[in-house]
C-alpha cells in the first residue's frame, strides 16, 4: 500500500533501534562532537524509510544498517568524497554478522541515497525508499513522497537536527574551496 493512502495514525516512529545504536556506538570516536546530529539524522532516515516501505518486519535491520553507514565515510576517512569509504564499511560490517547475502541490496542502499533521479534497478530492494527518505531528510520535510506532514514534522521533532545540516553545510563549503568543480561528488543522477 502506498504511504499516502494509509492513515497517519498506522504509521508508527521507532525511537529505539538497537542496531543503529550499536553501529554508533562503535564509531562514536569518529563522530565526535557530531555523534547526537548523526545519530538523529539516521533514525530521521530510517524512519521515513520504514514508512515508505511498511519495512517494519525482517527488512528493518537492512533499513537500519544503511541508515547508519550511508554517510559515516564522512567522519571515518574524512572525506566529503565518501559513497565509496561507507559503502566499504558497510561491507566489511555484512561480513562480521554474517549478512553476506544483503551486500548487493545495503550496499546500493548507500551507493544510490543521493540519486536526483528514480533508482531503477531491482524493484524488490529497499533502495527507493531509502533514497527518498533521506532526501525528506536533507530537505527537512520539504519533499515527503507521499508521507503525511504530521508524521514526517513528528519524526523531525522526535530526532532534532542537532546541528546535521549546519554541519553538511559546513563540508560543502570546505569541498568548495578544494574542489571546485566537483563540490558534491555524492550526487548520482
Amino acid at each position: 500500500m502506498k504511504p499516502d493512502n494509509r492513515p497517519e495514525s498506522s504509521l508508527n516512529i521507532l525511537e529505539q533501534i538497537p542496531l543503529i545504536n550499536s553501529i554508533m556506538a562503535s564509531h562514536r570516536e569518529s563522530l565526535r562532537v557530531d555523534f547526537t546530529a548523526y545519530r538523529n539524522h539516521c533514525y530521521r532516515v530510517a524512519n521515513f524509510c520504514l514508512a515508505l516501505s511498511d519495512g517494519y518486519g525482517a527488512e528493518q535491520d537492512k533499513v537500519a544498517i544503511a541508515a547508519a553507514f550511508h554517510d559515516l565515510g564522512i567522519w571515518t576517512h574524512r572525506t566529503f568524497d565518501y559513497l565509496g569509504p561507507s559503502r566499504l564499511l558497510v561491507r566489511e560490517y555484512l561480513v562480521k554478522i554474517s549478512r553476506v547475502a544483503w551486500t548487493d541490496e545495503v550496499e546500493a542502499m548507500v551507493a544510490f541515497h543521493h540519486k536526483l533521479t528514480q533508482y531503477r534497478g531491482n524493484p524488490a530492494w529497499l533502495v527507493e525508499p531509502f533514497r527518498k527518505a533521506d532526501w525528506i531528510d536533507v530537505l527537512k520535510g520539504g519533499l515527503k513522497f507521499g508521507l503525511p506532514r504530521g508524521f514526517v514534522a513528528q519524526v523531525l521533532s522526535v530526532f532534532p537536527n542537532a546541528g546535521f545540516h549546519r554541519r553538511l553545510f559546513e563540508l560543502t563549503m570546505q569541498r568548495m574551496k578544494s574542489h571546485p568543480f566537483s563540490p558534491l561528488p555524492m550526487m548520482k543522477w
